[in-house]
């Protein structure tokens, strides 16, 4: 975790929390993206577990929250099974466990999912205290469509599993989310192009909330051509737009209006056609009302 913060003028207090994991979001960047709420739990939990011990650590620091003796336990990718075990006695023992991921929110490209699909498979109680996240930020500053997108995670660094993941989603109808390793990240937006098309919209969203944040908006083509070879440096998401596909004319959306209405109400009638024609509702719903104010004149 970067930041330009070093510290908080306030130190936080331990209080006792509810038995149960408490998934905490952590910065993505700026340390002064964490919550209260986030610092309340660090600060209360019987037991903490991270995967990574030194960013947490130095989190905790920066806003004042004591570790005072507690155990901290690293549980990433690589920490095996003994580890995972520890906290899930913990927890059936009626202790409290907070679980922070490096960066982010836990659950997404993180052990931190493993940890608590097991716990809930356990019947333990699983919460979540909500903050940063790297796909809801670079959606906030992308400018695509947002009303439905999907998360790709990472793509396989494997280059003929990646290409044959890129033909399948050739069509895709939904603005994707990828992460991507800042090296890679110029092949990656190659094959895409190749494979997608030059004009697609993408936006390359590099350092979040850090001190260099950048974001490049354009075209696939245009990415390709404003990202060096050997790629950036920093952290990198890269928010890709859906499939084009042709839009319906306006009396074949008013048409289908037409029909939808015979039997829904007008709302719902939006929703049910901006949804099978793949519109924004705003749109659809304009046209409707439109044609409401036609058939009352």
């Amino acid at each position: 975790m970067g930041s330009r913060e070093e510290s908080t003028a306030m130190a936080w207090q331990q209080t006792a929390l509810d038995p149960a994991l408490h998934l905490v979001a952590t910065p993505i960047g700026n340390a002064r993206d964490i919550t209260l709420r986030a610092l309340d739990i660090l600060a209360g939990a019987d037991l903490l577990a991270a995967e990574d011990t030194r960013s947490l650590r130095r989190l905790m620091d920066i806003h004042g929250v004591a570790l005072a003796g507690r155990e901290l336990v690293a549980l990433h990718d690589h920490s095996g099974p003994a580890a995972q075990a520890r906290v899930l006695d913990a927890l059936a023992a009626g202790r409290s466990v907070a679980y922070a991921s490096e960066a982010g929110t836990p659950v997404l490209s993180d052990p931190g999912f493993t940890l608590a699909r097991e716990a809930i498979a356990r019947g333990l109680a699983v919460t979540a205290a909500p903050g940063a996240s790297a796909l809801l930020a670079a959606l906030a500053v992308a400018g695509l469509p947002a009303e439905r997108f999907a998360f790709m995670g990472f793509l396989p660094a494997a280059a003929g599993e990646r290409q044959a993941l890129l033909r399948e989603w050739r069509e895709f109808p939904l603005t994707m989310f990828f992460l991507e390793s800042p090296r890679r990240i110029a092949t990656t937006l190659g094959e895409m192009k190749g494979i997608w098309g030059s004009e697609r919209e993408a936006v390359l969203c590099r350092e979040l909330t850090k001190r260099f944040e950048e974001v490049i908006r354009g075209t696939l083509g245009s990415l390709v051509e404003a990202i060096p070879a050997e790629g950036v440096r920093g952290e990198v998401v890269l928010v890709v737009g859906r499939a084009g596909r042709a839009l319906p004319e306006g009396d074949a959306i008013r048409s289908a209006l037409a029909q939808a209405m015979t039997g829904l109400r007008l709302k719902d009638a939006v929703t049910t056609v901006a949804g099978a024609l793949g519109l924004p509702r705003r749109q659809v719903y304009q046209i409707a009302l439109d044609m409401q104010k036609g058939d009352e004149t």
